[in-house]
């Protein structure tokens, strides 16, 4: 009787253990079909994970040329935001032409990180995740881009709603009475049916192009810059025909004057500059890709002029629409909304197209590709571009609410444009270090391991960690200040009108002295390195593996017992 139960148990246990065996086997089959394939010529250490798209750019996907960078800055430039642009500077009380100036100034100041960081894409091609670890050292560069990540994920959210809301423009200028749909949602949902309806219909129609591959995106980036450029200009010429002209706002005087004026001309133009610091930030996400590094240099000539001419069609739009609808109307979908008829619902239809595209375009060059781009350098193993562009899309597409940020009070928009003082320093350090601590030199293949060249001290470069720190710090009760106004801080507010100008010089002078008394002396090296030292007939010889025989030939300069590239 005991030897039957012992056995009894005995397979009982057995069975168990081949139950929990053949589980943990499921399990772990589940897990590996979201693993990534290897990639056998990465950088990264033994053992550890990357793949194609966190790898330094290769030649065959390096084919985008300075008209590409024109397109892309006509396709992130032209949007619902920048149209609307001038809106808040003429709605504090200042003139249009203290907002022109803020947005000429505004725009031509944040032309400086773009170059600065641009020419760490160009130059190395690689993203900025990667290209942060040389300045904040492995481990503290994630900082950098969970901040920048969290930027795009919120901003990918109101700019899908945005886009959402031209769609309706489309479909009611079709089926007016698309807007008499009977709705069956919740008040406390934050959002009607038929909202809800353009909202899929949009973030349906924009899916597709979130997944087409950065470097093949050029030709998009072109239509988008006609398709916007003339409905807008068709907007502005029609309202002022109608309206007999452009309207009175040339002729309205500032409501506010003495230091108060001045201060909001600061403010303003700082508030220009941040709008775009997350491109600052990560632009070497996009020029990566560039065949040639001149059209890094060629930005500062056309992104203020592009950037500047949408919001100009705004105000001038807005001041003949007050003549026609008796006050100013700063959101071209909402201008579209007062055109009925025959005749005004054909022009509804081409604004809303025009801004869908718009919106698309705008999402894919300045979040989702960014934010994608992140997520595969901190999750090599399971996360490509493509997977991060579908995460992205459904966190801030659905999981955000973004109806419900759009309709909130203005203090969390207050709070997002604020995380440009997070920015600003980011960028500055990352500029700071590759232009003048490192001159330009930074070896590639170290920017891919744990304990390589920048790993500095436990994966943190204290110096970037202490620029950051008394950068960010004085922004911070200006920031609370402008969240919750009732708070009362000080003099110290005024820091805050002036965050970018403050943040950026700041963290960038003071990374550069601390870098000067205090050097990383393991982390400055003489050439760029950009792919293994290899011995070669016993010599060494800094292989460019991207390189191509006859460049290699031709590259290859004696330099006494050492062959390097001329190149390099």
């Amino acid at each position: 009787m005991a030897f039957a139960t012992a056995t009894s148990n005995a397979t009982s246990f057995l069975r168990r253990r081949t139950e929990r065996i053949n589980e943990h086997a499921m399990q772990k089959k589940s897990l590996s079909g979201w693993v990534l394939p290897k990639q056998p010529s990465t950088f990264a250490d033994e053992g550890s994970w990357s793949n194609a798209d966190s790898d330094v750019t290769p030649l065959d996907r390096r084919t985008w040329s300075t008209w590409t960078i024109l397109g892309f800055w006509f396709s992130d430039g032209l949007n619902a935001q920048g149209w609307m642009g001038a809106a808040s500077i003429i709605a504090v009380g200042l003139t249009w032409r203290e907002a022109l100036y803020c947005l000429i100034l505004g725009y031509t100041m944040v032309i400086i990180p773009l170059v600065l960081n641009g020419a760490l894409g160009a130059h190395l091609h690689v993203n900025f995740a990667v290209a942060s670890r040389a300045s904040f050292g492995f481990y503290l560069s994630r900082v950098a881009v969970v901040i920048r990540m969290i930027t795009a994920l919120f901003w990918h959210a109101i700019q899908t709603y945005t886009g959402s809301t031209a769609m309706t423009q489309i479909i009611r200028s079709i089926w007016p009475s698309y807007l008499n749909i009977a709705n069956t949602i919740p008040e406390s949902v934050g959002i009607t049916t038929h909202q809800m309806c353009s909202h899929v219909l949009f973030w349906s129609l924009q899916f597709p192009f979130l997944l087409i591959p950065p470097h093949k995106l050029r030709w998009f980036f072109v239509f988008k810059a006609v398709v916007v450029v003339v409905t807008s200009v068709a907007v502005v010429i029609a309202l002022c025909i109608q309206a007999g002209g452009a309207g009175d706002i040339w002729d309205q005087e500032a409501t506010v004057s003495g230091s108060t004026r001045n201060w909001l001309i600061l403010s303003s133009m700082s508030s220009i500059t941040g709008s775009w610091m997350t491109m600052g930030t990560n632009i070497p996400d996009f020029t990566r890709y560039l065949k040639k590094s001149r059209g890094v240099y060629w930005q500062a000539l056309f992104m203020p002029f592009i950037a500047s001419l949408i919001g100009i069609f705004g105000i001038i739009a807005a001041s003949a629409g007050k003549i026609l609808y008796g006050t100013y109307i700063w959101d071209p979908v909402e201008l579209a909304s007062h055109w009925d008829g025959p005749s005004g619902r054909c022009g509804a239809f081409f604004v809303g197209l025009c801004w869908v595209v718009a919106q698309i375009g705008t999402n894919v060059s300045a979040n989702v590709i960014s934010c994608s781009n992140d997520m595969a350098t901190l999750f090599p193993k399971y996360i490509s571009i493509r997977r991060g562009a579908i995460i992205t899309t459904l966190i801030g597409g659905w999981v955000m609410v973004p109806w419900k940020i759009i309709s909130s009070a203005a203090s969390l928009l207050t709070f997002m444009s604020a995380l440009a003082i997070f920015l600003a320093p980011i960028a500055a350090i990352m500029g700071a270090d590759y232009w003048v601590v490192k001159k330009r030199n930074i070896d590639i293949p170290s920017l891919y391991r744990r304990r390589g060249r920048y790993r500095y001290h436990g994966g943190v470069n204290w110096r970037a960690a202490a620029a950051l720190i008394i950068s960010i710090s004085p922004n911070l009760p200006g920031m609370v200040h402008a969240v919750n106004p009732s708070l009362p801080v000080g003099g110290i507010q005024y820091v805050y009108d002036v965050n970018i100008l403050w943040g950026f010089t700041s963290a960038f002078v003071i990374y550069c002295v601390l870098s000067r008394f205090w050097p990383a002396t393991e982390t400055l090296i003489e050439t760029t390195i950009r792919d293994e030292v290899t011995i070669v007939n016993g010599v060494e010889v800094y292989n460019d593996g991207l390189a191509t025989p006859t460049e290699k030939e031709s590259g290859l300069e004696e330099t006494g017992l050492s062959v390097k590239y001329a190149s390099v």
